[in-house]
């Protein structure tokens, strides 16, 4: 069970990492409603390609720690039981934008966070929390 969770677990966040090198390299897909809105309806930040590749180096180095994790490879623990706990910070969020504690809730990105992102990032920490056990 260990196996399968960590390397479904591995293949969520590698898919993610994907998207983010999709953004990084230009692309426009997928990108309505990944950020939150500020004032004016209008995105609250825009992140560069430079700071887009760094969590896609991120969302892919925690894949390949989980999978490591479930395959119990010596040393491997610790880094996934980061990732369970970074993602968990996620899910309970900033308690303005985004997570599940929020305070805006209008708009795309805050539906999007409550409905999709939050829990996936709950389920994420959950998975690596179990892999790293």
């Amino acid at each position: 069970m260990k196996r399968k969770s960590g390397t479904a677990d591995a293949i969520v966040l590698a898919l993610l990492a994907l998207i983010h090198l999709y953004w990084a390299a230009g692309g426009k897909r997928l990108l309505t409603g990944a950020l939150p809105a500020g004032r004016g309806g209008k995105p609250a930040f825009e992140p560069g390609a430079k700071i887009t590749l760094v969590v896609a180096g991120a969302l892919g180095t925690a894949a390949g720690t989980v999978f490591a994790a479930s395959r119990s490879v010596p040393h491997s623990k610790r880094p996934a039981l980061a990732v369970a706990g970074v993602f968990a910070l996620r899910a309970v969020g900033d308690f303005h934008h985004v997570g599940f504690f929020k305070r805006q809730r209008r708009g795309r990105f805050a539906r999007l966070d409550t409905w999709v992102y939050s829990p996936l990032c709950a389920l994420i920490s959950a998975l690596s929390l179990g892999v790293a056990r």
